[in-house]
């Protein structure tokens, strides 16, 4: 094992909305947390009807859904209303473990019926596999970001490049 395996995701999808989130539901998952910016809207940006869509489709297919970021509780909040999430925790401390293990006490679940989904793996990635639940990394959806996550997603290409040559291999066996 490589030590760069500790920060691979467990899924790895263009965008939250092309999860299939029932195969999930099949295999046990009842609680979704979402990472909020550049994962379900450009970063900054409210709930759009997308959101809204996703968090409705989610709802009627029986999932708990929850928003851990480490956004202000002023965004967080207004963001987790408006998109119809059940449940938010902001200032939440990613990569550390307490703002996933908040939403799932807010939701009621054990970790192993939750399934994280986030755009980065250093803060999104490595905090919700070091409690122990389950990761989707999704592709950012705007390329123009912050400096401090430019910088980390420059971190983010050799994990990247290491686990899908990884990924590869397996696929090979």
């Amino acid at each position: 094992m490589s030590i760069l395996e500790i920060f691979y995701p467990d899924h790895r999808y263009a965008s939250a909305y092309d999860i299939d989130y029932r195969e999930f539901y099949r295999k046990g998952k009842r609680g979704i947390i979402f990472d909020i910016d550049n994962t379900l809207v450009m970063h900054g940006a409210p709930a759009d009807k997308r959101a809204v869509n996703l968090v409705g489709y989610l709802h009627a297919a029986g999932f708990e859904c929850a928003v851990v970021s480490n956004n202000k509780r002023e965004r967080v909040e207004s963001f987790a209303t408006d998109s119809g999430m059940d449940h938010f925790v902001y200032k939440a401390g990613k990569p550390l473990g307490k703002g996933y293990l908040e939403a799932a006490k807010l939701m009621g679940l054990d970790l192993s019926r939750i399934l994280y989904v986030g755009d980065q793996i250093f803060t999104d990635v490595w905090g919700a596999k070091r409690i122990g639940i389950e990761t989707a990394l999704v592709d950012p959806i705007d390329p123009r970001e912050e400096i401090q996550i430019v910088l980390k997603r420059y971190l983010e290409k050799p994990v990247l490049y290491f686990y899908d040559k990884d990924l590869l291999k397996r696929r090979l066996k």
